[in-house]
């Protein structure tokens, strides 16, 4: 008999790797970004 294989196909595409990430890290980013900018204006003030 001939076996069937239902098992998703790999991929090597590095994005497919973290894109599942990315939901995650734009908001950090945002919010790291927003408080060094925050941070820099109260220093400044």
């Amino acid at each position: 008999m001939s076996s069937h294989n239902t098992a998703k196909p790999h991929s090597d595409d590095p994005m497919e790797n973290i894109v599942h990430a990315i939901p995650y890290v734009i908001p950090a980013a945002g919010a790291l970004l927003i408080f060094l900018l925050a941070f820099i204006a109260v220093t400044m003030a």
